[in-house]
This record gives structure tokens, sequence and C-alpha cells, in this order.
């Protein structure tokens, strides 16, 4: 199972945020490439990097943060929020990121995906699949589309998709353990590269997704917690 320690950027500064409310805000670090550097030290093998301000902004921007951080380690990133055209997604690329997720323009024009796919390569386009009861949510999770989880899922995989970023908002931040039982769900309809995203509170909660088989995991506040040790998890699920 890969593991993916999260630095998510808002005004330049390393937070994270509760619920994707952008009113609930905890800063925890003023420089997010010195948290890339300390995951690294740490045995990370691969980072996921969100411009929160992007991400309601609808363009990347917090650029010069993001190509820091890449330049700071030696590992992949990848990098989601605000990435809705074709002219960022290749910006973004060229800056060194290796993975770019696309999450509100595969809802509001899923053949985009398909484009990027052909042009870029499968392998470095991402679906962001975030939902709420089940269903999509867009605009930095401002908004619920009618489009259920699922369905997108599919569609991005007919569209050569091979890895998804799944986040059940309601537990993004909440450290209440993730839904183990709907990514589950997820990577055995569509056969995806299905990662989990939002509530990892433990070493309990990886070893659950490692046994129901789900290939990847986004750590969070546990890691700014400290309720998660890097080492050992990595140790555990990736080796």
């Amino acid at each position: 199972m890969q593991l993916y320690p999260a630095i998510d950027i808002k005004g330049g500064k390393c937070v994270r945020l509760t619920q994707g409310l952008f009113d609930n805000v905890k800063i925890y670090s003023d420089t997010p490439a010195a948290m890339a550097r300390l995951w690294r030290s740490q045995g990370a093998t691969f980072l996921h990097v969100v411009d929160l301000d992007g991400a309601l902004a609808g363009e990347s921007v917090n650029r010069p943060v993001i190509q820091a951080v890449v330049e700071a380690v030696d590992i992949p990133v990848q990098l989601g929020g605000g990435i809705r055209t074709r002219q960022t997604v290749k910006d973004m690329l060229e800056l060194g990121v290796s993975r770019v997720i696309i999450g509100t323009k595969a809802v509001e024009r899923p053949e985009f995906i398909r484009e990027l796919a052909e042009e870029f390569g499968p392998e470095r386009i991402v679906a962001g699949v975030d939902a709420r009861d089940g269903f999509v949510a867009v605009e930095g999770w401002e908004k619920v589309s009618t489009m259920t989880a699922s369905d997108l899922c599919l569609r991005m995989k007919d569209y050569g998709v091979r890895h998804i970023v799944y986040t059940d908002i309601a537990r993004d931040g909440m450290l209440s353990g993730p839904n183990v039982d709907a990514t589950k769900k997820l990577t055995d309809e569509t056969g995806l590269d299905v990662i989990a995203s939002g509530g990892v509170s433990s070493m309990e909660d990886l070893q659950n997704l490692y046994d129901r088989g789900i290939r990847g995991a986004i750590i969070g506040k546990a890691l700014y917690e400290n309720r998660v040790a890097l080492e050992e998890a990595v140790r555990r699920f990736e080796g």
C-alpha cells in the first residue's frame, strides 16, 4: 500500500482543514518545503500536495511554494487544487510534479480527463473524487453534484485513468477513521488504484485499509498530531 503524507497549502503555509471548511484552519508550518523534507527524512516515498487556495480560486495560486516543495525532495509529488485547464496541467508537470489531480473539471466535463490522459499519459492524470453522502462535491467542496462517486470512477476508468483519490469529506480532518467500506467498494467495482483520503487517525486505520486490499492512503492530521509514526507506517505497509 502506497502511503502519501499530505501537505495542504493555504496562504503559502502548511495547514489542515476540518471537513474541508476553509474557516476551520490550523497552521502547522510556515514552510511547506520544510515539511516535505521532514516527511522524506522519515521514509516518505510519495507526497500528496493540495493547493487549497487554488481549489477555491479555480486556478493554481501557490505555484512558488509548490515549486519549492518539489525541489526540496527526491521523491514524486502528486498535486491537486485548482487544476482545471490543460495549460495548468502542462505547467505543473513541467514544474516537476509527477501526477496532477483533477477534481471539479472531471465532474463538469469528464471528456477533459480523457484528453489529458491521451496527451500526458494515464499515469500522470489522477481523478479526484470527493464525496459527501456518496455524491461528488466540487469547487473546493462548496457544491455537491448529482453524480455518484461510483459513476464518476467508472467513467474515469473508461477514459484511461488508473489512479483515483477518493475523499470522504465528512471524515476529512476529523481523525474518525477512513470510510473503508466505501473505498473497498470503489476498488472492487473499478479495479482502479483507489487512494483513501480523509479520516486516517491511527496505525489501526492504516491496517484496516491494508487488510482490505486498498492500494493507497493519504495521511494528514494524524501525522501532524503525532498519532501515526511515518517511519513505522512505511515499514509496515509499503515494505
